[in-house]
């Protein structure tokens, strides 16, 4: 006997939402490991490409070498290049920034950027928000003063950094909405881990740093794994349920992310950095909230 409809929707959208859990896990992964290589002997430049390069063997393996030259067909190459770039900018920030900062700020800083696509939306997409939701971007930008404390003799040069990775993560979900219209899933895939690539590439083996034994090859090997599975999961979850249901399944990352700097690094968040998480998590929950009431999903 087959499933009702209904049944099997709900089927599927309990399946992405534990697979969106399981994406932001192994994203988590990807910061600690990157964090723990960075205090290493393995250059910056060597960490971000291995992360470029698993990034890329994942898509190839999934979207099929037979279907290359179809996929690398677009209707707008600069634009899938620039937003290419931008995932390339977020990566680096972001690695920079967990080099200096504890986990948990970062993971904190990130949910930014579901506010800052709000608000770029509009002028690059006509994707106006009213009041209301312009009001719950302002009050999660209040949560970011609260954890970064600026004027407080407080704040680490890499919480500048550490807010670039928001903004180039909103930038590079504005431009894949735009491609939607243009290009398919697979294509915009393609060449999301590009530009990363080609920047990458030379820089990694200028600065080569042969790592000193098998845990650190386990470690690097482990870098690229847990960004490309991380997408692979994300993928199969975009597949099976809208955006709205998923996305707040993302702010479960402060968990991991908060689980993994105590185990690893021994770091706690203080009382500033979870007010201010818990007013950027209610103000990009509200967000969502607006959205599905405004498109009905």
């Amino acid at each position: 006997m087959q499933d009702h409809p209904a049944t099997e929707q709900l089927r599927q959208r309990y399946l992405a939402i534990a697979l969106t859990c399981g994406a932001g896990f192994f994203f988590c992964l990807l910061d600690a490991t990157a964090k723990y290589l960075s205090n290493s002997d393995i250059p910056l430049s060597q960490i971000v490409w291995v992360r470029f390069l698993g990034h890329a063997v994942l898509s190839l393996l999934l979207l099929g070498p037979h279907r290359l030259p179809a996929l690398a067909r677009t209707a707008k190459p600069l634009v899938q290049w620039v937003r290419s770039g931008f995932m390339l900018g977020a990566t680096l920030c972001n690695f920079v920034a967990v080099s200096f900062l504890p986990l948990d700020v970062t993971a904190t800083i990130f949910f930014l950027s579901p506010l800052i696509v709000a608000v770029i939306a509009g002028p690059l997409l006509g994707e106006w928000i009213g009041w209301r939701r312009m009001t719950a971007v302002l009050v999660g930008f209040c949560g970011i003063l609260i954890v970064v404390r600026p004027g407080f003799g407080m704040m680490h040069w890499a919480v500048l950094v550490s807010l670039g990775a928001p903004l180039c993560y909103g930038l590079y979900n504005v431009a894949t909405r735009y491609l939607a219209a243009f290009d398919s899933s697979g294509t915009t895939q393609f060449y999301t881990p590009l530009a990363g690539l080609l920047v990458m590439t030379p820089l990694a083996l200028s600065d080569w740093v042969w790592p000193r034994d098998i845990a650190s090859w386990g470690l690097l090997l482990w870098l690229g794994a847990t960004g490309a599975f991380g997408h692979w999961l994300f993928i199969q979850a975009a597949a099976r349920a809208p955006a709205p249901v998923i996305s707040p399944f993302f702010y479960v990352n402060i968990i991991w992310m908060t689980a993994l700097g105590y185990f690893i690094f021994a770091d706690l968040p203080d009382a500033a950095t979870l007010a201010g998480a818990a007013i950027i998590v209610s103000s990009g929950l509200y967000l969502l909230y607006r959205e599905r009431q405004t498109r009905g999903a």
